[in-house]
């Protein structure tokens, strides 16, 4: 651990934690953190980031820096060091977290964050910070804007959100027919007997042994996602969602057909976003003719009404199926910040190759679906009907 003195003139007091065991010991005062963070997500969650570092961490890459004042914690920013091949200072949570961000209490942010600021600077050195996948209005924004040396701000991933709404007032963001169709899917489900019900702490890791088994076979034969299907992976969602669940980060529902278990849903909460993270369904949904999409939707709704929060997140990803519900689009953020000469070179080399990487996938896009239309306009109905689209979690 390093401890470092925030700017003249302040109370504040900066650390960077490099210990595994001392960054699980921070979990109290963190939780408390992350309740004070307006912006904050499910996913700068103590239970989420320390579990995420135990099943993919790499030992002596921890820098996980915090400020303080009058001994309580009122900044933090969960990094580690990576080479790409470059020495460069990233995020916790790797692929699988759909949103990255530091926390700044509200009552104090500009303060803090200027605070954060000069310990991040000092805990970089030489290295390049690359703060992926931050959510528009995050407090990763203010780092940003207090940052004194070279900087850059790229779009990133695109994510999908609905208001945290009752299921009626979504479907008046449909029209008429398409809006008819999901009542009647709603009574379906309601006519066959499926329950749903949010389980427990103590039942959590059962349940979600099941929810990785119905993902496996939902996507068997369609190419699931590898990750998915590593014990890692497995490891770091029980250990992360039990304790998240316990203090209400999460919600884990499970859905029964005729007493067997058909389907199970992980929800990640925040004080004021809900997200649902991870699906498996039955494939016998199919055959009695269920709408698995509609199914969580509704649920997600139920458990968010009266809940204060205001934004149902659909995550990253910009699939065709997650459109049906007209989701307003947003793009979450790359912030690169370069402290000293040597990093500054590094930082114009990521955004002008992501940049020509964005650009370059936009024109396969175009192409593939100038192939599609001309494919579709040539075949005969049945052979040129669309195929469904498919949940990517």
């Amino acid at each position: 651990m390093t401890v470092t003195t925030a700017p003249a003139g302040t109370a504040l007091v900066a650390e960077v934690c490099k210990d595994g065991g001392r960054f699980a010991a921070l979990a109290p005062e963190w939780r408390r953190l992350h309740g004070r963070c307006r912006t904050a997500t499910p996913f700068q969650s103590h239970a989420w980031l320390y579990s995420w570092w135990t099943s993919y961490g790499v030992a002596g890459r921890l820098r996980v820096v915090l400020v303080r004042r009058d001994g309580e914690l009122v900044a933090a920013a969960p990094l580690m060091l990576a080479f790409r091949p470059f020495r460069t200072l990233v995020p916790l949570g790797g692929a699988i977290t759909d949103f990255t961000d530091v926390l700044l209490d509200d009552a104090c942010a500009p303060e803090a964050a200027r605070a954060l600021v000069a310990a991040v600077r000092e805990a970089a050195g030489g290295a390049l910070v690359d703060l992926r996948e931050v959510r528009p209005g995050g407090a990763a924004e203010l780092l940003h804007a207090h940052w004194p040396g070279v900087r850059a701000s790229l779009p990133d991933s695109a994510c999908l959100e609905l208001p945290a709404a009752p299921m009626d007032d979504l479907l008046t963001r449909l029209a008429a027919k398409p809006a008819q169709r999901v009542r009647a899917k709603l009574r379906r489900i309601d006519t066959l007997g499926v329950h749903e019900r949010a389980v427990a702490p103590e039942e959590v890791e059962a349940t979600l042994e099941s929810l990785l088994i119905l993902h496996r076979l939902q996507w068997r034969g369609r190419g699931v996602t590898r990750e998915h299907v590593r014990p890692r992976f497995a490891e770091h969602l029980t250990r992360s969602a039990r304790l998240m669940v316990a203090h209400g980060e999460a919600v884990l529902t499970e859905f029964r057909l005729d007493g067997a278990v058909v389907a199970a849903e992980l929800t990640l909460q925040s004080p004021a976003l809900a997200g649902g993270y991870l699906y498996g369904a039955h494939p016998r949904l199919r055959e009695h003719k269920v709408d698995v999409a509609v199914m969580l939707m509704r649920a997600c709704t139920r458990r968010l009404d009266g809940s204060g929060r205001s934004v149902l997140s659909m995550l990253r990803g910009d699939e065709p199926y997650k459109h049906h519900w007209r989701p307003d689009t947003l793009r979450n953020q790359r912030f690169l910040l370069a402290h000293g000469t040597r990093a500054a070179p590094l930082l114009w080399w990521c955004a002008r190759y992501a940049t020509a990487r964005r650009r370059a996938v936009a024109y396969v896009r175009e192409l593939r679906a100038g192939r599609q239309t001309v494919a579709t306009s040539t075949s005969s109905p049945v052979e040129g009907r669309k195929p469904s689209a498919r949940p990517a979690k």
